[in-house]
């Protein structure tokens, strides 16, 4: 009896805590095309419930396709068929919504993906494009089948800095967190 009471109290405080912090999907386990599309699905209805702005909508959008792809094609836990493993989460605080994955990623690919993000976060929105437009033409493809587009793209569509976290799991890996925020007032008045 015992065992049932822990279970349901754990249960209601993942509860309230998901409530508390916005969360309005979150999922853990595989991530491949189908369940990239079907999260998409799910959040513009959700949006598209809540009367949310169009161009609010397409920024949200993209960045869950962009960090969904991401994650499918560079976790460090990729399973047969080249599906990747991770954590997906999205949510809406006050105006901001927000996006976050996380995933396993190997200690010889940390170092190469943090200055990644710590370029992208030093510049500026023309340096972004820049950077961007090099990349396209000059970019080579990693051994994972990305350009490194992603976070440039991001961080070009949000105009906000790529938030991140790298937990250490063992010798061999990390917990990579990234959370992208959407600032809803902010892409609203872009349509007036």
């Amino acid at each position: 009896m015992n065992l049932t009471f822990n279970f349901i109290k754990s249960i209601s405080n993942i509860y309230d805590e998901m409530i508390e912090n916005g969360f309005s999907l979150v999922y853990l386990g595989e991530f491949s095309h189908e369940i990239t599309k079907m999260f998409t699905s799910m959040a513009e209805s959700d949006m598209e419930k809540n009367s949310e702005e169009r161009s609010v909508q397409r920024k949200v959008y993209h960045v869950m396709v962009e960090t969904l792809q991401n994650m499918n094609k560079h976790s460090d836990e990729i399973k047969e068929r080249n599906i990747g493993n991770g954590l997906f989460i999205v949510g809406k605080k006050n105006d901001t919504y927000y996006v976050i994955t996380s995933n396993k990623v190997a200690r010889n690919h940390k170092d190469h993906l943090e200055r990644a993000l710590i370029s992208v976060n030093s510049a500026n929105a023309q340096e972004l494009k820049e950077m961007y437009k090099r990349q396209i033409k000059e970019g080579s493809l990693s051994n994972k089948g990305g350009a490194g587009l992603g976070l440039i793209d991001i961080a070009r569509k949000t105009g906000e800095t790529l938030d991140y976290q790298f937990l250490p799991l063992d010798e061999e890996n990390f917990f990579f967190i990234l959370k992208v925020e959407i600032n809803s007032k902010k892409f609203a008045k872009e349509t007036i």
